[in-house]
């Protein structure tokens, strides 16, 4: 639930606010359960040799053979009542059966209590986070507080179907507003549960994109899913947390209004997204987390493709007062050496802005 990756705090937080970084940092450099599954103690190894990116990983840490139970082959059931299925060992599947595909479901309906349990059901101990947080600030690293994925517009999609959900965006009902109210309630509480501790990053994700345009229209989104975006952001920020909101997929229409509902950290795809319309958008005005691209260049990319990626995003969007962030994750069709290309490119352009 509390992230440490070896990122060091003031450097990120001088980042985030553009007060003059030492380095662009790299938050957020993760592996799918598949991923580790295939590559195994290679991909550890890997891993070893990049303490700059990876932090105080330890040798066996990484269990390669154990997936969380949202990642197993098969179905599961989700603690909103969601059930999932998947292919794979080591990647999430797809929702394929929804609790509320009719309203007459929805009087009778509970949420899970995110105070006492998880998405996926487990007992939450917040006693047990408290103390990691203290921990990890004491250390000087940086702690993430983080609603779960799905946060908000894929919950709602994912609770009454993708079908369903588009056509309540175009008719709207006082079901639709009850089932947006009830979502944000059970997300506040989660947020208010996390600034309260004291965490320096609240982090929400959701998924609005396809590789060429938003699942939906930005009319829409602004109408029924921005107020509730706004309500969360602000509730974070005047907690003492920053903003952190990540969507997949092509989101260019609506940079701009999630700037404005108060996300100061937005984690945006490299390869949905062109390099000049998020420098065009978002440069100095809020701190661009780039999520290097996995679906072209990463897996399929050469040495020089991946390289040349990665400074072109650092000359598009980072400067010496800071505002560029670079985060990665990568699955299993990706080669290793193309893995250990990305860190050297990470490295050798971190400091690019602070060489003198």
């Amino acid at each position: 639930m509390v992230m440490l990756s070896g990122i060091e705090r003031e450097n990120f937080l001088k980042t985030v606010e553009m007060r003059g970084c030492e380095w662009i940092p790299i938050e957020n450099f993760t592996f799918a359960p598949a991923t580790w599954h295939k590559y195994r103690e290679e991909l550890e190894k890997l891993v070893l040799r990049h303490p700059i990116i990876f932090g105080q990983y330890q040798a066996g840490e990484q269990n390669f053979d154990y997936f969380a139970v949202n990642y197993r082959r098969g179905a599961f059931t989700d603690a909103w009542g969601c059930v999932w299925h998947n292919a794979l060992d080591g990647l999430l599947g797809m929702v394929k059966e929804s609790p509320l595909t009719d309203w007459n479901a929805l009087p009778s309906y509970k949420p899970p209590d995110p105070v006492v349990y998880d998405d996926n059901g487990a007992p939450q101990d917040w006693k047990s986070v408290r103390v990691r947080v203290e921990e990890i600030k004491k250390r000087g690293r940086l702690t993430v507080g983080h609603l779960p994925y799905p946060s908000f517009f894929n919950r709602l999609a994912y609770l009454r179907g993708f079908e369903n959900f588009m056509k309540d965006l175009i008719k709207g009902s006082s079901q639709f507003s009850t089932l947006i109210e009830m979502v944000l309630e059970h997300n506040i509480k989660l947020i208010n549960r996390w600034t309260e501790i004291g965490v320096d990053v609240m982090s929400i994700d959701d998924d609005f994109g396809t590789r060429d345009k938003l699942m939906i229209s930005p009319r829409s989104f602004r109408k029924h899913l921005l107020p509730g975006y706004e309500r969360m952001f602000r509730i974070a920020r005047e907690g003492g947390s920053h903003l952190h909101f990540r969507s997949d997929g092509h989101i260019v229409e609506i940079l701009d209004d999630l700037i404005e509902a108060g996300a100061n950290i937005l984690e945006i795809q490299s390869f949905c997204n062109s390099l000049k319309d998020i420098r065009k958008i978002c440069k100095g005005k809020v701190c661009i987390e780039l999520y290097i691209d996995n679906g072209q260049v990463l897996p399929l990319g050469s040495p020089k493709d991946i390289r040349k990626h990665v400074r072109e995003a650092v000359f598009e969007l980072g400067s010496e007062e800071g505002g560029l962030i670079f985060s990665a994750d990568v699955y299993p069709e990706t080669p290793l050496e193309n893995i250990e290309v990305l860190c050297q490119a990470f490295e050798d352009y971190r400091c690019y802005y602070t060489r003198k």
